[in-house]
């Protein structure tokens, strides 16, 4: 007989909402990730610094370790200092850099990792991956699901508004990214996992069609609830699939190509699902993801973010080198720089009319 379920990796706990952040000892508490309150902090030099005087009076056992960037030397140092002194769990307080060290640092060392993030850049929150900086550019690295998230409204409105609008463009991005999936189910045969795909898709559509803006709590939960959903998604599939595509591997080559000048990973990733939306011929939902960028203040233009057209075609005739293997828009197409060229200006044409 066939097994008839499955066990999906995700959080124990995910708390979103306005104070969530001022019962965190009893969270962990109730949830049986740490009654005793030893726990190891990771925290940046910003907002993480700024939260560790409200925190530390109702969790005195615990102790703080500074993080100085997001690269994997700074996640090894990380689990050097935490390494035999018996913490219940590792808790990375910051933004999408802090919790990728420390969800690294955390797997390193075999401890449950609670993420208690301080904006919503991006969907690294609830993923199984650490993305991070080495000598060779940037890595990804496969770590288990945070067993606990806690977002706090109040602190996510204290960030920048920048950092939001990101989030929004990585969400939306999902559209794309199940759109090049199943793109390569049809050409290639690649399975597509239905319940990964769903849960993606729909976290994406959530934020795309929701009506509120970036000041307005109930949109912010949605985009956070969206953000923690395409994490599971990731687990559920395995891989980065359901919300990388053709997106993602434009945003990867302008890391590369312009490591000191690229923008926001949910800019760059926003602005590339609308291009390619364009490029499969999907011209409705190209323009309405770009209604819905512009409305939030995301770019829809490379000049939005700083780079020039041909700077644009150039990172889109490289990004299929980004991830190899990967099958999208870009490899279907397998456009040259003049057809990429005139593919952008038909965009640019398209919607400014």
């Amino acid at each position: 007989m066939p097994v008839l379920t499955r066990l999906i990796p995700s959080p124990v706990s995910v708390d979103i909402r306005r104070g969530a952040m001022d019962d965190l000892a009893g969270l962990l508490a109730d949830q049986r990730i740490s009654s005793s309150g030893r726990l190891a902090f990771a925290i940046s030099g910003g907002s993480g610094a700024a939260l560790r005087d409200k925190l530390a009076p109702v969790l005195p056992d615990a102790d703080w370790f500074a993080v100085a960037d997001g690269t994997i030397d700074s996640a090894v140092r990380l689990a050097d200092g935490i390494k035999g002194k018996r913490y219940d769990a590792v808790v990375g307080l910051g933004g999408g850099k802090i919790i990728d060290v420390t969800k690294y640092a955390a797997a390193r060392l075999g401890l449950p990792m609670v993420a208690v993030a301080t904006n919503l850049a991006h969907d690294g929150i609830c993923s199984p991956v650490a993305t991070l900086d080495n000598d060779n550019g940037r890595g990804s690295y496969g770590v288990p699901t945070p067993i606990a998230v806690v977002i706090d409204l109040d602190v996510i409105r204290d960030a920048p508004v920048r950092f939001v609008r990101s989030g929004i463009g990585d969400a939306v991005s999902n559209i794309s990214a199940i759109a090049d999936w199943e793109l390569s189910h049809r050409t290639n045969g690649e399975p597509v996992d239905g319940l990964a795909a769903a849960m993606a898709r729909t976290a994406g559509e959530a934020v795309l069609r929701h009506p509120g803006g970036v000041g307005d709590d109930l949109f912010l939960t949605v985009l956070a609830e969206a953000l923690v959903l395409t994490g599971i998604a990731m687990s559920i599939s395995g891989d980065t699939r359901p919300s990388s595509g053709a997106c993602h591997e434009i945003s990867h080559a302008f890391d590369l190509l312009h490591p000191k000048r690229s923008a926001l990973h949910g800019e760059q990733v926003g602005l590339g699902a609308a291009f390619a939306m364009h490029l499969r011929g999907a011209h409705e939902e190209s323009r309405l993801l770009v209604e819905v960028l512009h409305r939030h203040g995301l770019p829809v233009l490379p000049e939005q973010i700083g780079f020039t057209v041909d700077e644009f075609v150039r990172a889109v005739a490289y990004a299929p080198q980004t991830r190899p293997g990967r099958f999208t828009i870009l490899e279907h197409l397998d456009l040259s720089t003049d057809q990429i060229r005139d593919a952008y200006a038909d965009y640019a044409k398209t919607i400014s009319s």
